[in-house]
């Protein structure tokens, strides 16, 4: 297994000291944001696919770090029914023409979510009743997103990217495995997974369970823990509204490796990428907000690499 880091973890600071840090930790990849629900605060979109020599610049800059790029991440919502889902298809079509450029080849983002007929935003049908629940989802697969999906898979092939990878997402349509596997046998196999285990976690979900259902689909791999919080989650359950900011009243927090699921959890969940032929970045993605983010990504970093070790002398 590779180290990764997705930059936005560390957002505040510079590109050359993210680039510092990264190696100084032994990182071995980055993944650069490029847009949507990201500030990109370490890539300007538009300037690298215009400027040949921006683009050499920033590739030699990485280069001088012994870092490469792993993927390229455009998460958001493409598919909102108001003038931000065009905006957002924009970015989306911007990445994966850098990525082809930078002969990257994975992109990662997220299935978007439609509106129902007629909505301004978007919907995210999650019980089947009442009866209009699965009305509105048939329109939303059906007229939006496998016909959109189709036309993006198109488009991504025709610049030479094959690896879609989706992040099993909340507030998404596809959300978890059945939901992937839906849109795949529609879109076909361009469509991968962007697989964060601390999603599933608040969805009361087994990662692990769900690695090896979707096997060799996973084209990589987000590292975030979940902490679920027992009293607030035995009150009020998993379906949480409070702001992230409000940590001590929520059901559940995105934490700092460790500090959701010890690290015999983290190597069961190694194990488990390993025995499904995964054997690529684990790009961090630091969202604590409890911790500071440089504190955050140096130890997940250690958890990883303590993991990445003991799967090793397993062989």
């Amino acid at each position: 297994m590779k180290i990764g880091l997705l930059t936005d973890s560390l957002g505040a600071l510079p590109l050359d000291e993210v680039l510092q840090e990264s190696a100084a930790l032994g990182v071995q990849s980055v993944e650069f944001a490029c847009g949507n629900w990201s500030s990109a605060p370490h890539i300007q979109l538009d300037r690298m696919l215009d400027d040949s020599a921006h683009r050499a610049n920033f590739l030699a800059r990485l280069s001088d770090h012994g870092l490469a790029i792993s993927a390229l991440n455009c998460s958001g919502n493409q598919l909102h029914p108001g003038p931000s889902g065009k905006a957002h298809h924009q970015v989306v079509e911007k990445t994966i023409r850098l990525a082809a450029l930078l002969e990257v080849e994975r992109v990662v983002m997220m299935s978007g979510l439609p509106g129902g007929p007629g909505d301004a935003n978007p919907n995210w049908i999650t019980t089947d009743w009442p009866a209009e629940c699965l009305r509105i989802l048939e329109h939303q697969w059906q007229e939006v997103l496998i016909p959109y999906w189709q036309r993006l898979v198109e488009f991504a092939n025709h610049q030479g990217i094959r690896k879609l990878c989706l992040e099993l997402h909340g507030h998404q349509a596809v959300y978890h495995p059945a939901s992937f596997w839906r849109l795949r046998e529609a879109v076909g196999n361009t469509v991968g997974v962007n697989y964060d285990p601390s999603h599933p976690m608040w969805m009361a979900a087994d990662p692990i369970a769900a690695v090896r259902a979707l096997g060799d689909a996973i084209y990589h791999v987000h590292a975030k823990d979940t902490r679920i919080e027992t009293v607030p989650a035995g009150i009020d359950g998993m379906l949480e509204t409070r702001a992230a900011s409000q940590v001590a009243q929520r059901s559940w927090n995105y934490v700092t490796l460790g500090y959701g699921h010890g690290e015999a959890w983290w190597k069961q969940f190694l194990a488990a990428l390993h025995m499904s032929g995964y054997d690529d970045v684990l790009s961090i993605e630091h969202e604590d907000m409890a911790m500071s983010p440089l504190e955050g990504v140096r130890k997940s970093v250690r958890l990883l690499q303590n993991c990445a070790v003991n799967l090793k002398n397993q062989g």
